[in-house]
């Protein structure tokens, strides 16, 4: 039975997340809907990561066995075709060893979080990034953001329904840049809590806006509390760009 690894992009918008679930539509339905419509067999397709409603990818993974061997590009196209229009799109299929699992076989996770700051209001990139009206520094965002490089207990930074078993991530990379008028954040990491992406974001915001210094970001990390970091920023804003095995 073949395997085919599947690198997949997609609009969170109108989707539940990237799990199959009761109260919606997700990312992982619409693939198995395919895979049946194209091949006529019930399969169970795999993710590297379950991204929450409103969360998009440029570079989710996903693994799916066939029963039947079919060319690379068939699939691709052939999934590419019985997803319209759900704006789901495969960019590439290959044939991996019966091992491969798109999830407990990754390294690494990265993500990208885009913030438009500016007064007024998006209008094209509606639905795809943050909105910040208030002036961030950028910069101080940045060098903040250093302080929960490496091996943490982030409690701070972890949603309250988190089903992890331990607190403990090692982040390899957190940082802050300008890019063509929009903010991005970069994390990097071989995996991540719930909503940890988007409360470490939420919480540079307040060092950005100037309410917070890089020894307050400190000081909430060690506090191993919920409470005391800052908000979860909003779902739109946060890719999943790749995936590293």
């Amino acid at each position: 039975m073949p395997r085919y690894r599947l690198i997949i992009e997609y609009d969170g918008q109108p989707f539940v997340g990237w799990q199959r679930q009761d109260n919606g539509t997700g990312v992982q339905k619409v693939l198995e809907d395919a895979v049946k419509s194209l091949s006529g067999e019930e399969a169970v397709v795999y993710g590297a990561g379950r991204t929450d409603a409103g969360v998009h990818a440029l570079g989710q993974v996903a693994h799916v066995d066939l029963g039947q061997v079919l060319p690379t590009d068939t699939v691709r196209d052939g999934l590419n075709a019985h997803m319209r229009p759900h704006p789901v799109a495969v960019l590439a299929v290959d044939e991996v060893a019966d091992d491969f699992h798109a999830r407990f076989s990754a390294t690494s996770r990265t993500y990208l979080y885009r913030i438009v700051n500016r007064r007024a209001p998006v209008a094209l990139k509606k639905g795809h990034v943050w909105w910040v009206p208030v002036p961030l520094d950028a910069a101080a965002m940045d060098d903040a953001a250093q302080v929960l490089i490496g091996q943490h207990d982030f409690s701070s930074f972890r949603a309250t329904l988190c089903q992890a078993k331990s607190p403990v991530k090692t982040l390899d990379r957190l940082n802050v840049e300008t890019h063509d008028g929009e903010i991005h954040v970069h994390a990097h990491a071989r995996s991540f809590l719930h909503n940890q992406v988007r409360i470490m974001v939420g919480t540079l915001r307040l060092v950005g806006e100037g309410k917070w210094t890089r020894d307050d970001l400190r000081k909430a990390l060690e506090a191993q509390d919920r409470t005391v970091a800052g908000q979860t920023a909003v779902a739109e804003g946060l890719y999943l760009t790749h995936v590293g095995y």
